[in-house]
């Protein structure tokens, strides 16, 4: 196992073994008392220092560090590359076994950015795999662990993934406070115009809108676009617009919705984001759907073309069943309801039986489907299990929707008055009256 030596011990022996004297390695560079004192573990030399006797003992600087080989870190390195294409591709048990090959290589423990690159794909891993109790625990370690003074970038990403995960198992609140939390501590360092700061803004925006805070989601939409244009860069813009889009959707604005997922592709598309963009161009078309509900053939046109892009993605499951609940409401849309009961099914078998979001939408649109082909019974069933769903994940908002929807149709059916009222007081309960 690597480690057991100390640097200053690694550079004596291989001194030692070449035959050369502290002097003789030191000349013309350095002296012989320093390289003492470096052998005797008295001094730490600097990263260029490392790279000089590295050069002169033909050895790596990463051997000099941490011991481990030259030959185990390819070996490492290749794993880790071939974790993350399979991840890439889709591959999310192939590419979680592969992370998790490195994770249990001891030599890993003293490489420590290779250690983190392997912790934080396994983390990715996990959550396209659907585990999102382990990602969420790996997650948190490395939200944790992470440095926003060491690399700004990856420690919003980690939190950005933190608060995805969280609400995607229902804990709305806690994926709320993560995101807020992140964006008061970059905030308060100075760092609120970064492309991180507006990644961690339309997270935070998200989870408003999950949790039905209509008014703040809002207003943080327009400060989001405010700073991002201000900003500059392709990736916060298309973070604001996608987010912006999203909130526009919900508030029953689609046409603005449509113009701002219109100006978010295109930066999507220069970033070589496959996963990210397959996600926006679902997101266009179910905003087309609702907008021009006479163009349905061509949203489905779009997920068709996305369901396959998905198959070569790092998308996982969860990805996977919202194209295919977006494709079940254009079935509905045109006409076919009982192709959108077969694609919900579809949605609903790779979910299981876990209470979460894009579970509870899949049983929405299955409702509906039974809505339309007379199958009362069946309808309410499912949609009582949707809005159950969504009020135990705090979706207030989409929660108090289904109750009435639900309401509404005990009405059509002409139901005894009690479940229909009670549908109604659930929906109102939701939504705070």
């Amino acid at each position: 196992m690597a480690g057991q030596e100390t640097l200053g011990q690694r550079i004596r022996t291989l001194r030692i073994r070449q035959g050369i004297s502290q002097a003789q390695l030191a000349f013309p560079e350095l002296s012989d008392s320093y390289i003492s004192l470096i052998e005797s573990d008295k001094r730490v030399p600097a990263p260029s220092v490392i790279e000089l006797l590295a050069a002169k003992l033909n050895c790596s600087a990463t051997y000099l560090v941490s011991g481990v080989s030259e030959e185990v870190v390819d070996d490492l390195r290749v794993t880790l590359d071939y974790a993350e294409i399979a991840l890439q591709n889709g591959a999310a048990a192939e590419a979680r076994a592969r992370f998790a090959d490195v994770l249990a290589n001891t030599d890993a423990v003293a490489l420590p950015e290779l250690l983190q690159q392997a912790r934080w794909g396994h983390a990715l891993a996990l959550e396209a795999a659907g585990a999102l109790e382990a990602a969420i625990a790996e997650l948190r370690q490395l939200t944790a662990e992470a440095s926003a003074e060491a690399d700004l970038e990856q420690w919003a990403r980690v939190h950005v993934a933190l608060s995805r995960c969280l609400r995607e198992r229902g804990d709305i609140s806690a994926g709320v406070e993560v995101a807020e939390d992140a964006l008061r501590r970059l905030i308060a360092s100075g760092a609120e115009s970064t492309d991180g700061a507006v990644h961690l803004g339309a997270t935070l925006l998200a989870a408003y809108m999950e949790r039905g805070d209509l008014v703040r989601a809002r207003q943080l939409a327009d400060q989001l676009i405010e700073r991002a244009e201000r900003i500059g860069s392709p990736k916060a813009r298309m973070a604001a617009y996608w987010e912006a889009a999203y909130v526009a959707e919900v508030r029953g604005e689609y046409e603005e919705g449509m113009a701002l997922a219109e100006r978010a592709l295109p930066l999507l598309g220069a970033l070589d984001d496959s996963r990210s963009l397959s996600r926006l161009r679902m997101v266009y078309a179910g905003l087309l759907l609702r907008a021009r509900p006479e163009e349905a053939e061509e949203a489905r046109e779009i997920l068709l073309h996305t369901r396959e892009q998905i198959n070569s993605s790092s998308a996982g499951e969860i990805d996977v069943a919202l194209c295919l609940i977006e494709l079940a409401r254009t079935e509905i849309a045109l006409g076919r309801p009982g192709g959108a009961v077969t694609l919900a099914h579809e949605a609903l078998d790779l979910l299981g039986d876990a209470p979460r979001r894009a579970g509870a939408l899949a049983l929405t649109v299955l409702g509906e489907a039974y809505v339309r082909l007379g199958r009362t019974e069946d309808a309410v069933e499912v949609l009582t299990r949707a809005a159950t769903h969504m009020e135990e994940m705090e979706s207030s908002r989409e929660a108090a929707q289904l109750w009435f929807d639900l309401a509404e149709l005990l009405g059509e059916t002409g139901a005894a008055d009690g479940p229909r009222l009670g549908a109604y007081r659930r929906a109102l309960a939701c939504a705070g009256l």
